[in-house]
This record gives structure tokens, sequence and C-alpha cells, in this order.
């Protein structure tokens, strides 16, 4: 017999017992973008790789180590998306959004895939929400960004959630601090890994994403005092938004976020109760992407949070996820010679807006009773020959236990009473 074959290694399948969950989320998700003014779009699961390439940052741990990269019957190099914010950027620009007023919001979900070690709440194929604004360089669309973020999650019922903010400058002063760190992380060369070293030669800010030279880290001189005027104001103008707004946050030197398109703001909102990764959601300001993939002068800034780990802080924190799905009514046979008289009377339910179910197969009344209770339903119609050919049903409250017979003609409206009841 030939094996079972299973799952990749770092995917999973997401199982009626919590798919429900992600639903909810989702459409709470989608509420947070209409309140907001978000517009929602839907972008291809693969891009052109050089999309990324460019985009990210080719000395990014995502573009050297983790992309799902292959090359397709065209002989074109093809990657599985590993993020949103570079298709977004792209469709905004190949689309013609920008005529619009601006910003532009932006939002959509979906799947992304990086090749990287599985652990809690991190996968090889996994889900994110990305919120965009595109066209505005005013440090207030970052505050709104941020506050698009903490509205959703306090929506969901999240709590103990840290905003950590931070400038990572922009080209024109990028290249000072790049300077001040390089000294300090040349007299420390000893004490750095591999990894480091070989990114001290190509990007030197990403030492600061390192998660094993923790002391060199510490000690790395902060970007604040290399900023330029104009770095710095933004900067002010973002953490003078979230105090106004009454958004408790703190400053990290060391936050730069594993993408190298950031300018300017940088943003992670935490958990503490993820343990060591534990930000929930990340972004921030991107004001030269859209000229890294070839586009005109876009400035942008968003974020994306992984559903994941929405829904593991969510279960944490003893979140309400809404009602489970259940059923209104079960419909039950007595016998055999009543299915097709069950199968019209579970379609009359269906198109009058109740959500109902009925057994195919030809169990016993108790095993279909025992199966509306597993599927929540609050009633069983239960119909034979006899009730036929008087015309009636029988309801049954299974929450009550109650039963009485029911004119087959007033059952929607005796099913409608019963969940009222029940509310």
């Amino acid at each position: 017999m030939a094996e079972n074959i299973k799952a990749p290694r770092g995917v999973r399948d997401i199982l009626p017992d919590e798919s429900w969950k992600w639903a909810y989320v989702l459409g709470r998700t989608r509420q947070t973008a209409e309140a907001f003014h978000y517009s929602e779009v839907h972008l291809p699961v693969f891009e052109h790789t050089e999309l990324f390439a460019r985009g990210v940052g080719d000395t990014t741990d995502i573009v050297e180590k983790e992309m799902y990269t292959f090359t397709d019957k065209g002989g074109r190099s093809i990657t599985l998306r590993p993020e949103l914010t570079a298709g977004m950027v792209r469709s905004y620009v190949e689309n013609g959004l920008g005529s619009s007023s601006s910003p532009v919001k932006l939002w959509g979900y979906g799947p992304m895939f990086r090749y990287e070690r599985p652990q809690k709440g991190r996968y090889r194929q996994f889900w994110q929400i990305d919120f965009e604004q595109l066209g505005s360089d005013s440090p207030l669309t970052d505050v709104e960004v941020i506050m698009t973020a903490v509205d959703l999650f306090a929506d969901l019922g999240m709590k103990n959630l840290e905003v950590v903010v931070n400038s990572v400058g922009c080209p024109a002063c990028r290249p000072v601090y790049r300077k001040v760190l390089l000294d300090y992380l040349e007299s420390r060369r000893s004490e750095l890994c591999e990894t480091c070293l070989s990114r001290m030669e190509r990007n030197p800010l990403r030492v600061l994403d390192c998660k094993t030279d923790h002391e060199v880290v510490a000690g790395a001189p902060a970007i604040f005092d290399s900023l330029c005027s104009e770095c710095a104001d933004h900067f002010a103008a973002v953490k003078e938004g979230l105090a106004r707004l009454g958004v408790p946050y703190s400053t990290d030197k060391t936050l730069v976020r594993g993408l190298d398109y950031y300018t300017k703001t940088a943003f992670e909102v935490k958990s503490g109760d993820l343990g060591a990764q534990s930000a929930v959601c990340g972004g921030g300001r991107y004001d030269n992407l859209s000229e890294a993939i070839g586009g005109p002068h876009v400035p942008g800034v968003g974020f994306a949070a992984g559903l994941d780990r929405m829904l593991l802080v969510m279960g944490e924190q003893g979140c309400s996820f809404g009602p489970e799905p259940s059923v209104d009514a079960q419909v039950i046979c007595l016998d055999e010679s009543v299915k097709l008289d069950a199968l019209e009377i579970l379609y009359r339910l269906r198109r009058a807006g109740f959500n109902a179910d009925m057994d195919y197969q030809k169990r016993s009344m108790k095993s279909q009773l025992k199966q509306a209770l597993a599927g929540r339903a609050a009633a069983a119609v239960i119909l034979g020959a006899d009730e036929i050919s008087r015309g009636v049903v029988a309801l049954k409250d299974l929450r009550s236990a109650e039963q009485k017979d029911v004119q087959s003609s007033e059952l929607e409206n005796a099913l409608a009473a019963l969940l009222d009841e029940g509310k």
C-alpha cells in the first residue's frame, strides 16, 4: 500500500474548528477598513522575482534565504510573494491609482510564503492582513496607519499591547548614521556572528536586526543623533500625534524591521503574551519603494499583521470570536419513506433564511438527534409517515426538550418564534 501523502513541513490545514475564528477576525478587519475608508484589493500570489529583489532588498534575509523562487515555463524567474507591500505599490503604479485623491488607502489579505524555521505562530505559508496608504508624505498618515492597527486590535478585544516606534532615517541622513554604526561595529568585530559580519559589509543596519548578538546590538549608537532635520521633524510629529490621541508608545533604537524599503518611521505593535516573538504587527514608511521598482516617486506607509499571531494572542487573552457556527434546525426523518418530504422542508427553511441541515444516510432517530446536538442545532423538525398524513411536523426545542406539533405550512413562523425565545 502506498504511503499516505502528508502536507509539507511548515504548512498546516485550517480546519472547521478554527476556520470560523479566522472568518470572524477577517470580518472585523473588514469593518475596521471600512471605518478608516480603505478599499479592498486582491493581488497575485506570485510576482516577478525582481519586484522583491529590488523592492524588499537583496541584503535582507527574506530575499537572501527565504523566498520560494522558481523558473516558469517561459523562462521567467517567479517568486511566491513573501510579503504584500511591494505588490501593493506595483499595483498602484501599474493601474494608475495615483490619479485619484491622495492618499490612496488600500488593504488586502491572503497567504504569503517564506522558507524559514517553523515555530509557534510562524509557518512557511502564513496569512497576513495588509494596510497601506500611498501618495502622502504627511507624518499624520503614519499616525493614522498606527491607529488603524491599534483600533483593529482593540476591537478584537486584545489587551497588553505596546506600540514601539523608531526612525530609520532617509537616503540623505542614513549614510551619516551608517558610518557611525560601522565604526562602532568595527570596534566589536570579534563579538559578531558570521551573519552580522556579512551584513556589515553590505548593510550595517541589518546588524541591528540580529537575534543573537544582543550585547553588541544593545550598545550600538542610536540613529536619533544622526537624523537630518526633515526626518527628525517627521519623527517628532509622529510621536506628538500618538501622544495627542492617547496612545502609549516607546522608542526602540534597534527597531529597523527586516526589509530595506523603510524610510523614516518604523513601528511594531507587540504583545506580552507571545514571548520572544512578540510582534503582532509591524510596518512603517517607505517613500522610495516605488522608485526602486521603476515607478515614480510615491510616498507610502503601511503595516502587516499575521493572522496566526492575532489568533494566538486572542486565544491567550480569552478574547471572543463571536458565536460558534450553529444550525437553526435539523430536519429528522423517522423513516425512509418521507426522505423527499424532508428534503422539500429543508429547502423551504433555507430559502426562508434559516440555517438548516439534514442527514442523508439511513441513520436512526437517535443518531440523527446526536448529529443535531453536535452541530449545536437549536431545534429539530421531526417527521414520519404519520406527520405527513396529518399535514404537520414535530418541532422540538433542543435547548428545553419541549416538543409540539405544528402545521407544516406554519413551520417557518413557529421556528422563528422558537429561536426568538432562545435569545
